[in-house]
């Protein structure tokens, strides 16, 4: 008798914490959109879509997010092309070839990367990254490149854990038929264990992307925080949660009103770019 209460009380409790998890996404949609729709109509959403001048202090202002999205756009694919061949390689290292005494090495360091707040990782690009790229890149070093560059750093311990654990999780039997047919312990991992596990590899790429795109301080700190059309992969841009937290302490009125619909932009954006990997996802599966 009292182990049924406990398992129903038990049951209770995980069914609330799920619609609290539910609700409260709900809830952040409904204000987002509720904040954000009716900015986006009184601008005009081809105004603030495909505006290429935002300048809230003009008269009357003007607010076009184009710069903004190209900056998210470029520095997000910056960091994906830096990133993830770098994470799928490092976990298939960790998983098939690292010798255990190194393995107990290298991932905790990657794990602790994962820890490490966003605003250190800033000051490592502000401090190591900036000047690098100014000695190479030229320009003043806060620009699209050292933004993809630090963002392609971020997102490695989540592309390398969950690929990592993608491929422990197939089953031996496809690495030994491999081997049994005689391929080398090469192209077992690369032609039959990784193809296996490219369900949860996408998984990972879609969270180091969501990463990318949703960071917002170490961005900050090293994108140079131009609201203008990018020029150049060493000139300085701004993204679209960059304009949000730079701008929004000070923001009122219709201002504001169109910083909440840059954020609508961003979640529409996101969950744009989940279902497009969803899709793909089903299609190699």
């Amino acid at each position: 008798m009292k182990s049924k209460f406990l398992e129903k009380f038990m049951e209770i409790i995980f069914f609330i914490s799920a619609c609290t998890s539910i609700i409260s996404v709900i809830l952040i949609c409904i204000f987002i959109f509720l904040g954000g729709i009716p900015a986006i109509g009184e601008i005009g959403l081809t105004n603030f879509l495909f505006g290429t001048n935002w300048s809230p202090s003009d008269i009357p202002p003007s607010f076009g997010i184009l710069p903004m999205i190209l900056g998210s756009l470029y520095v997000t694919l910056g960091a994906i092309i830096l990133g993830v061949p770098i994470g799928i390689l490092t976990a298939i290292y960790l998983a098939k070839f690292c010798p255990k005494k190194l393995y107990n090495y290298l991932k905790p360091a990657i794990n602790l990367m994962a820890g490490i707040p966003s605003i250190v990782y800033g000051f490592f690009g502000l401090v190591v990254l900036v000047p690098l790229s100014r000695e190479i890149f030229g320009g003043t070093g806060h620009s699209i490149i050292t933004a993809s560059i630090l963002l392609g750093i971020m997102i490695l311990p989540t592309i390398i854990g969950l690929s990592e654990a993608a491929i422990r999780a197939v089953p031996d039997s496809y690495y030994e038929g491999s081997i049994a047919l005689g391929a080398t312990h090469e192209q077992s991992v690369i032609f039959a264990t990784l193809p296996a596990a490219k369900s949860g590899i996408l998984s990972s790429i879609v969270l180091g992307i969501g990463r990318a795109i949703g960071e917002t301080m170490a961005v900050v700190m090293v994108a140079g925080n131009q609201s203008r059309m990018p020029a150049g992969l060493a000139k300085g841009i701004r993204t679209l949660t960059a304009n949000i937290v730079i701008e929004m302490g000070y923001a009122a009125d219709i201002h504001r009103e169109a910083l909440i619909a840059t954020g609508v932009v961003l979640f529409i954006f996101i969950l744009a770019l989940n279902g497009l990997f969803s899709i793909l996802k089903r299609k190699v599966v």
